[in-house]
């Protein structure tokens, strides 16, 4: 899953992700896997992302995208860089997802800027957003500024980091760290991870709330009868 900030057509921040994607999907196929790429463009979902942050409520655009997005095997995620920081779109349609959408997912990190003085950006804001999303980045991320692009070590950035998104994603260790630690992560009730479709197993109808809910005693005390 690609996920592109860029609102330029054509989009240089959208040609990284694509290149990135691409070389993902060949190291995939080498070992034999069947791939299916999807873009998430943030660009026509702008004023949905707007609305959903004053809302809280994702609109019926957004939703499909935020449910995709919490499908996805791994994630691609491109932005470009205003002002010495993160697309303001890019940082809002975070702002709107469940903190448990990606959990234990596989994320790609790159960017695009004016000048290679914005190369931290994406260590210094794009990795601790998606550490909080508790996403498992790879080590290496992708900036282009506009002199990279016809330097041969973008595309070698390009091939390291897509070889190790590759190789997270077909080693399984998403699944088994969201099947051994998903009760221990913050969860949304009815939110839109994929996991997070809770029944009544998982409330837990013995809390204060819920108790007073039920007519009962909210402060119920263990009470042990003396002679």
């Amino acid at each position: 899953m690609v996920v592109s900030a860029g609102i330029s057509a054509p989009s240089s921040t959208r040609l990284l992700a694509d290149r990135i994607a691409q070389k993902t999907v060949d190291s995939l196929q080498d070992q034999g896997r069947i791939v299916a790429t999807k873009v998430i463009e943030l660009g026509p979902l702008a004023l949905d992302i707007a609305q959903a942050l004053v809302s809280g409520h994702p609109s019926d655009g957004l939703q499909p995208k935020i449910k995709e997005l919490a499908a996805a095997d791994g994630v691609i995620a491109a932005t470009p860089v205003y002002t010495a920081g993160v697309s303001g779109l890019f940082k809002s349609f975070c702002d709107v997802l469940d903190t448990d959408l990606i959990v234990a997912t596989p994320a790609l990190l790159s960017g695009t800027g004016g000048s290679s003085r914005h190369a931290l950006v994406i260590e210094d804001q794009l990795r601790p957003t998606f550490s909080y999303l508790r996403a498992l980045t790879v080590p290496t991320s992708v900036y282009a500024a506009p002199e990279d692009w016809s330097a041969p070590s973008l595309g070698e950035r390009i091939g390291r980091a897509a070889t190790e998104l590759a190789a997270l994603m077909a080693s399984g260790v998403a699944k088994r760290i969201a099947d051994q630690a998903w009760a221990g992560y913050q969860h949304r009730f009815a939110g839109n991870a994929t996991r997070a479709e809770q029944t009544a197993a998982d409330i837990d109808f013995d809390s204060p709330l819920m108790r007073l809910a039920a007519g009962g005693d909210p402060i119920r005390k263990d009470r042990t009868s003396g002679a």
